[in-house]
């Protein structure tokens, strides 16, 4: 059994005063049968009510809005997980596997997971990517998953801030360079090509003094979990070669990317942005105490509201937040 106490900080800077934030934030950690949150917190500064759902997935969302004009938006979201030891995962399965899984899919509600979503689509550059590593039925479901997790691994370089956001994954393919969003995205539209469901799982990965993982270890990271017959849902970390079951602390799960940003939100303004976005995850045999020692923006009080004085724009725009990039 482990303990995992998490600290994930976000500040977007204004360079011009905005008048209302609007934000959702997936930051809760998920509880399930081998993960249970035991205790978690969202501040947000400037202050305001923060309301909470779930949503189709299981998702734990957080929503508010800041109407008052403010120069900055500091959300820091801190949670302790508590992850039971899992069964190591067999290497192949019987060999009537894939029948066993079309009977799991026909009796189950997995068409979301099987389905092109906004981010893990069938392209040509995904469909060649898909004659060179043979993905196609073959062996049992389970030695497939492992070798194209390892076969990504070896495709890709990873290179953080090599693509955006918002970036297709042929971008990411055509180039062989990429972050884990980018790896799990191309995962997941591999998989569905070959009728495996797969869906996209956003969170942390704890990253020990022994462990040497390429990812970026103050970050959110994202891998993909493949509905397995007799497993379930079973976590593959392409960008680090990894089965996700001892190390990877999951937040939302979705189809992908779009449906479990980190932050989502709009604001009222006409001003540039600025995003800083810090994560650090310690581990402990016991449930630890919150670590305060993550650096904090040095103007994170809460600021004074000039709610009596004009904003700078009689007439303000609708833009986007800036949008975490899984790394």
């Amino acid at each position: 059994m482990n303990f995992f106490s998490i600290r994930h900080l976000t500040r977007f800077r204004y360079s011009h005063p905005i008048t209302e934030s609007i934000m959702e934030t997936r930051m809760h950690p998920r509880s399930d049968s081998s993960q249970h949150c035991l205790t978690y917190s969202l501040s947000v500064s400037p202050r305001c009510r923060v309301f909470t759902y779930r949503d189709h997935q299981g998702n734990n969302v957080q929503h508010f809005d800041i109407p008052g004009e403010h120069n900055q938006l500091v959300v820091v979201a801190e949670s302790v997980v508590e992850q039971q030891a899992l069964p190591d995962i067999p290497h192949f399965l019987s060999p009537d596997a894939w029948q066993a899984l079309d009977e799991l899919v026909s009796l189950g509600d997995y068409w979301e997971m099987l389905l092109p979503s906004q981010f893990a689509v069938e392209t040509p550059a995904l469909v060649l990517l898909a004659e060179q590593m043979e993905v196609r039925r073959r062996d049992d479901p389970l030695m497939l998953v492992r070798e194209l997790n390892q076969r990504l691994f070896d495709y890709f370089v990873y290179v953080p801030r090599s693509t955006r956001v918002d970036s297709p994954i042929d971008e990411a393919i055509v180039s062989g360079r990429g972050v884990c969003q980018d790896f799990a995205h191309t995962m997941i539209a591999l998989l569905r090509h070959v009728r495996i469901p797969a869906r996209y799982v956003s969170g942390y990965l704890y990253r020990s003094r022994e462990d040497h993982d390429r990812s970026t270890p103050d970050a959110t990271h994202a891998w993909v979990e493949a509905l397995l017959p007799h497993l379930g849902w079973v976590g593959f970390d392409p960008t680090n070669n990894l089965i996700a079951h001892r190390r990877h602390i999951r937040t939302a799960v979705g189809r992908d990317y779009a449906d479990v940003p980190p932050t989502h939100g709009i604001y009222r303004g006409k001003t540039e942005s600025e995003l800083y976005v810090a994560v650090q995850v310690e581990a402990n045999e016991h449930p630890p105490a919150l670590d305060r020692k993550l650096p904090i923006p040095e103007d994170w009080s809460v600021l004074v509201e000039r709610a009596q004085q004009q904003p700078e724009i009689p007439m303000p725009i609708i833009d986007l937040q800036q949008m975490q990039q899984q790394q």
